[in-house]
């Protein structure tokens, strides 16, 4: 059964109203009172939920086992700095960036960026957007068994971006750079990092030039051109990867 996300705080053994929306999931899956399921609360913290009650929209459950569990989150932090798409392949990104480890999405407004969501013009669009894209997150978390819900950036455009103060490690993925980003991570230790992606027709040279001055430096995946809805992804696996405890002990 997969879990359920019912923030916090909780308090053991005393019943805990659940959300409309953990109501209506229970519903639908046509779980009965008496039977249990699992829940997170979105930081960090698991319990299993004894049903007590269950109306149209409210119901109770009493929470039992509770438990910090954080194991499938690495130790080092991986923000994707995704350049705004067009259509719905956002929807798509964040769904797979947090299935395969993003703990922080930066949606940015690129110069071809197709959609433009950035500005006092468009603000209240933008904020119906990022509510959308937090409710992904959080439906993401619950398919893949994540238990600490990552952070989506308010939309902000390339420039501001830029100005945020610096991690250890920044990269823009460019299929022009000569450099791979393969050698610059098998030559340090896991760390917090920024993967930079652009948007459908990548970055200007105005903005790597920019982003190179900020201290990112410019990295390919390969040899071939990847769209900007699977480039993000390809990136966070190689990290994941080439930074995973058994690769690390063969590196040393």
């Amino acid at each position: 059964m997969p879990q359920f996300y019912l923030p916090g705080p909780w308090e053991i053994q005393k019943p805990t109203p659940l959300t409309p929306e953990v109501a209506h999931h229970l519903r639908v899956r046509r779980i009965q009172v008496g039977e249990t399921f699992p829940v997170f609360d979105g930081k960090g913290q698991i319990a299993q939920a004894e049903l007590l009650s269950l109306g149209n929209k409210s119901g109770e459950a009493l929470l039992t086992e509770i438990q910090r569990d954080t194991h499938r989150e690495t130790p080092y932090a991986i923000t994707l700095a995704q350049g705004l798409a067009g259509g719905d392949k956002m929807d798509w990104i964040v769904e797979k960036a947090i299935e395969t480890g993003a703990q922080n999405i930066a949606p940015l407004q690129c110069e071809r960026s197709v959609i433009k969501l950035s500005g006092p013009n468009n603000a209240e669009r933008a904020r119906k957007r990022l509510g959308h894209w937090q409710g992904i997150v959080q439906a993401a978390c619950e398919q893949c068994d994540r238990t600490v819900l990552a952070n989506i950036e308010p939309i902000q455009s390339f420039e501001s971006y830029l100005q945020n103060p610096p991690t250890s490690l920044k990269l823009l993925l460019s299929p022009e750079a000569t450099v791979s980003m393969e050698s610059i991570l098998t030559e340090l230790p896991p760390q917090d990092i920024i993967l930079m992606i652009g948007p459908e027709g990548g970055h200007t040279p105005e903005e790597e030039a920019a982003a190179q001055i900020a201290g990112y430096q410019i990295v390919s995946l390969g040899a071939r051109v990847l769209r900007t809805e699977t480039a993000g992804l390809v990136a966070i696996s190689v990290v994941n990867t080439l930074w995973s405890p058994e690769i690390q002990k063969r590196l040393k």
